[in-house]
């Protein structure tokens, strides 16, 4: 009994240290990008040469982890038709989510962009509809319509509002609005199930390809006229490295814990990215306002999040897979950039 009694709190330990992980991560990650972009020591505010820089890394990364090391197997099922159809579109959404993403810290402060980014779920559920992947009823129409209040609120509330930022932030809503949207369709449509070290082998070359071209003509030059490229490689390096571990901390917390807790240490991560974010960098002035609407905003993502695990639960209590089926993976909402949390159902 005092074993079993050790062991149990063993694993408690090792969970709750990885939803820890992933929330420090998560939010560090962020920190790390407006640093890294906004610095005056680093001088590189060059947001697509940073995105271009973390999809070659996990590229390579991913090719060593999976064809050389193989200390991970690439999920079996993938043609030329899916890749073409589903793969290329997400990684190209993807590309647009992290460039648009990072370029908005340039213009706002992290603690509004993390606001905005609360609109998510209106982005993914207004393009779910015309996908035929979501039904438009009165509570989904109550939940969006709070949360684009709180948004509206918020950003009332904001006082050194820049809207080029916001436009870039909002554009970034809906190219990871429309990378979920394409992430449902590879799994429900064409049932297609992977991991996370599988879908960034597939997905990081192809975003890659997507962010040198518009880097060749929007950044390259820039980076030219500045002289002899200074890079910083100790310091990108780890940038690249801390965005390679934070997919791999969804993965741990994903592989100990359920879609719930996933949602809920989000949440976590999104109030210790907006009140931090006050103490370090000086652009961040809350307010009450702001501080108001966003907890409106992310009421309206809990109640959606409820109501997807509802609608997930339901739907596989009567789609149990039997022996040997394995269990398939949905990509969540999620307000971060650079992750991909993909969430086992579990009946």
């Amino acid at each position: 009994m005092a074993d079993r009694s050790r062991g149990f709190m063993r694993d408690e330990f090792v969970t709750y240290a990885y939803i820890l992980l992933y929330i420090a991560l998560s939010s560090g990650q962020i920190f790390f990008n407006k640093w890294v972009l906004s610095s005056k020591e680093i001088n590189f505010p060059y947001p697509l040469g940073l995105t271009l820089l973390h999809m070659i890394f996990s590229s390579v990364l991913c090719f060593l982890l999976t064809k050389v090391l193989k200390i991970v197997k690439v999920e079996e099922g993938m043609t030329v038709e899916i890749y073409v159809t589903s793969v290329i579109p997400i990684g190209a959404m993807f590309a647009m989510t992290l460039w648009l993403g990072n370029t908005a810290y340039l213009y706002i402060s992290v603690a509004f962009a993390q606001m905005l980014k609360a609109i998510m779920p209106v982005a993914v559920f207004i393009l779910g509809v015309a996908a035929g992947l979501e039904m438009m009823s009165c509570r989904m129409l109550l939940i969006m319509s709070i949360i684009s209040f709180g948004v509206l609120v918020a950003s009332y509330g904001e006082l050194n509002i820049n809207w080029i930022g916001v436009v870039y932030q909002m554009g970034g809503v809906v190219g990871e609005a429309l990378r979920l949207i394409f992430m449902e369709i590879l799994v429900k449509r064409k049932g297609i199930k992977l991991n996370p070290i599988s879908l960034m082998y597939y997905v990081s070359p192809c975003s890659a390809v997507c962010l040198f071209v518009p880097w060749i003509f929007l950044e390259k030059s820039k980076m030219d006229g500045n002289g002899p490229w200074n890079f910083h490689f100790v310091v990108l390096s780890l940038n690249s490295l801390c965005t390679f571990a934070l997919n791999l901390s969804v993965f741990l917390v994903i592989s100990h814990t359920s879609a719930l807790t996933i949602r809920v240490a989000g949440v976590v991560k999104d109030w210790v990215v907006v009140l931090v974010s006050a103490l370090l960098f000086a652009d961040t002035k809350l307010t009450v306002i702001n501080l108001f609407g966003y907890a409106i905003a992310i009421a309206g993502v809990a109640a959606y999040n409820n109501h997807k695990l509802k609608k997930e639960a339901s739907r596989v209590t009567s789609e149990t897979p039997g022996d040997g089926e394995s269990i398939p993976l949905v990509s969540l909402p999620n307000t971060e950039r650079g992750e991909d949390d993909v969430v086992p159902h579990r009946s």
